[in-house]
């Protein structure tokens, strides 16, 4: 494993254990040149899986296009970056559990917004608001009301 502070290749695995619910490994390691300790996680490789975008081309799954559309929608709000994980693991888990080699970019996309809409209702609209494309305030506005007529019905229960 190559150091992120030098990028020599010459380093140790100091500590090792289970995480995300034993479905990967957390792993300290040490470099051997710097002396600088890092983290890594090792995660069972899974079939190559492709998503169709919305020109119907593909491209390999990419989960650091999740990452990066919920970071930057949760910019400076209250959303750990443990938070953001999570979220994107309970996605992961459930576009991989439905058996298809195959997923459109909506099916991921909706299911982004409604664990932002669970988490946070700012880094949900933030996020509609690119991926639905809003051409003016007038489709944002609409999509505020639906956002304050569920909160209302939330909590009628």
């Amino acid at each position: 494993m190559k150091c992120p502070y030098c990028n020599e290749q010459d380093t140790k695995v100091i500590d090792s254990r289970p995480a995300d619910d034993n479905s990967s490994i957390r792993r300290r390691r040490q470099c051997e040149t710097c002396g600088k300790r890092f983290t890594t996680y090792e995660k069972l490789e899974t079939m190559p899986f492709m998503v169709i975008k919305k020109d119907r081309s593909r491209e390999n799954y990419d989960r650091s296009k999740i990452e990066a559309g919920i970071l930057h929608s949760c910019h400076k709000r209250p959303v750990s970056i443990q938070q953001i994980n999570c979220i994107i693991d309970e996605i992961e888990n459930k576009i991989f559990s439905m058996d298809e080699k195959e997923v459109e970019t909506t099916v991921i996309g909706e299911l982004v917004m409604k664990k932002l809409k669970q988490l946070d209702e700012v880094a949900y609209v933030r996020f509609a608001s690119v991926y639905r494309e809003f051409k003016d305030v007038n489709t944002f506005m609409e999509e505020l009301g639906k956002l304050l007529k569920s909160d209302k019905g939330d909590r009628a229960d």
